[in-house]
């Protein structure tokens, strides 16, 4: 019983690491990596922070389509957002 028990914990283990690293997350990562490196060769400020805003855009929209068990749930550590008065 024991080890039905521990290979069940394990199996479940695995799926959960699996569910991190989708093929989505990992197509996006590579699309949002391509951007980021436009984005530090961008002649301008404004474009560079475009481009990089697009990049995590897409990150945040890959790591959502799990239904946000990724992202969702993660807090926002701004510190804009943690002392809105300032």
């Amino acid at each position: 019983m024991r080890k039905i028990i521990t290979a069940a914990a394990a199996l479940f283990a695995v799926a959960g690491l699996a569910a991190c690293e989708s093929p989505a997350d990992k197509a996006a990562e590579v699309k949002a990596d391509a951007l980021e490196e436009q984005a530090a060769a961008a002649p301008t400020e404004a474009a560079e922070t475009a481009l990089n805003e697009k990049a995590d855009t897409i990150e945040q929209q890959a790591g959502n389509a799990d239904g946000g068990a990724t992202t969702a749930n993660t807090p926002n550590t701004s510190p804009s957002a943690a002392n809105p008065g300032q």
